[in-house]
C-alpha cells in the first residue's frame, strides 16, 4: 500500500531526527530515512501497517499514541524501549504529537538515547541517595537513643498516675516512641553486608510472589520468566527483600485491585557501578497501576519521598541499596496504566 498522502511530508526527509506519520486509523502513512536507520527497517515495508501490530512489543509507546489521541496533547517519553517486527529492542525518545491535517494525523519524532548519558544519569542519582542515606543514617542514630530514653520515662510516669484517664497520654507517648523506633531500624536496615551465595531468581520471585499472594489474595500475579537464566551470586534474602518492596507498592498503589507481572530476560552489554557486563539478567516488576506522579518521579528512589498518603518512603530506598549492594541497579518507567521497576544483576562469565 503507497502512502496516501507522501508530498505533504516530504520536507521531514531533510531531518536527522527519525519521524513517523500515522493516520486516522492508527495506519503508517510515512516514515522518513532517519526513522528507518533508527528502527532498523524499510519504511517501505511499514507503510500501510496498523501501528498496533508494528509495535505490539512495544506498549509504552502504544499507551502513548493512545494517550495523545484521547487528550489531544503532545505527550514526551524521554527514554522508552522500542521492539519493531522481531528485531532488538532499542531505546529512544519521543514527541509523539497531534496533527491538524490531515485530520486525526499523529507525528511520532523519535531520537536515539545516548546509553553514555543514562550510565552518567543512573550513576550520578546512585551518588546523590548514597549521600542522603548516609546522613538518614547518621540522623537514625542521633534519634535512636533518645527515643529509648522517652519511652522509659513515659512508662514510669504512667505507673505514677493518679486516674486511669490519664494514662492514655502516656500511651500515645509510648506508641509514637515505638512507631520512630521502627521507622529507625527501617532506616538502618539494609546496611548489613551482603551473604552471597548461589542464587536462583525464579525462586526470589516465587517467594515474593507467594507472600503478595497471601497479604493480598485479590492482586492478579502474573509470570514471565527466561527460564534458562542461569543461576547469579547474590544474597536471597536482600533480593527477596528489594522485589518485595517494589510489588508491595505496586499493590498499595492498586488498591490490591490491579495485575502484577513478574519477568525474566537476558540483558546484554549493560554497565553497573561503571563497570561493562557483556551479560546481565533483567527483573521486571511490572504494574497497571496509576504510574508515578510527576512531580516525584525523579526522586522516587530518595528517603522518605512517597506518593502514597501515609507512605514513609522507605520501600524503594532500601530496595536500590539491597540491589546496590548486588553489584545490580535500578530504573524505572512509568505511565499512568503500565509502570516497569527493572532491576539489572550481573551475570556469571
Amino acid at each position: 500500500m503507497m502512502p496516501s498522502f507522501p508530498s505533504e511530508f516530504s520536507g521531514l526527509d531533510c531531518l536527522s531526527t527519525g519521524a513517523m506519520v500515522l493516520d486516522a486509523d492508527s495506519r503508517i502513512q510515512y516514515v522518513n530515512p532517519a526513522a528507518e536507520t533508527l528502527l532498523g527497517v524499510s519504511g517501505a515495508l511499514l507503510i500501510g501497517d496498523d501501528v498496533g501490530q508494528t509495535f505490539e512489543r512495544s506498549p509504552e509507546l502504544l499507551a502513548a499514541i493512545q494517550t495523545v489521541r484521547s487528550e489531544q496533547e503532545t505527550v514526551v517519553e524521554y527514554e522508552l524501549d522500542v521492539v519493531v517486527s522481531g528485531h532488538p529492542p532499542i531505546r529512544i525518545g519521543c514527541n509523539i504529537s497531534p496533527l491538524e491535517k490531515p485530520l486525526h494525523a499523529v507525528l511520532l519524532e523519535m531520537r536515539a538515547v545516548d546509553p553514555h548519558l543514562r550510565i552518567a544519569r543512573l550513576e550520578q542519582a546512585r551518588l546523590q541517595q548514597e549521600a542522603n542515606r548516609e546522613l538518614l543514617r547518621n540522623l537514625a542514630h542521633e534519634i535512636k537513643n533518645p527515643l529509648g530514653g522517652i519511652r522509659g520515662a513515659a512508662q514510669l510516669l504512667e505507673h505514677e498516675l493518679p486516674r486511669e484517664s490519664l494514662r492514655e497520654y502516656t500511651q500515645v507517648i509510648i506508641k509514637e516512641s515505638d512507631r520512630l523506633q521502627s521507622l529507625m531500624e527501617r532506616l538502618l536496615t539494609p546496611h548489613r553486608m551482603p551473604r552471597f551465595g548461589a542464587v536462583n531468581i525464579h525462586e526470589v520471585l516465587e517467594r515474593v510472589r507467594s507472600l503478595i499472594l497471601a497479604e493480598t489474595p485479590s492482586v492478579k500475579l502474573r509470570r514471565d520468566y527466561d527460564i534458562s537464566l542461569p543461576e547469579i551470586r547474590a544474597d536471597a534474602e536482600q533480593l527477596i527483600q528489594a522485589a518485595l518492596n517494589i510489588a508491595r507498592n505496586a499493590v498499595q498503589a492498586m488498591h490490591g485491585q490491579g495485575e502484577i507481572i513478574f519477568k525474566t530476560r537476558v540483558a546484554r552489554q549493560i554497565t553497573l557501578e561503571s563497570r561493562r557486563y557483556r551479560l546481565g539478567m533483567r527483573i521486571e516488576i511490572i504494574d497497571n497501576g496509576p504510574g508515578i506522579p510527576d512531580e516525584i518521579r525523579e526522586q522516587i528512589f530518595y528517603p522518605l519521598v512517597s506518593g502514597r498518603e501515609g507512605g514513609s518512603g522507605l520501600g524503594l530506598a532500601v530496595s536500590q541499596t539491597l540491589v546496590a549492594q548486588n553489584h545490580g541497579t535500578i530504573d524505572c518507567e512509568s505511565h499512568p496504566g503500565h509502570t516497569v521497576f527493572s532491576i539489572f544483576l550481573p551475570l556469571p562469565t
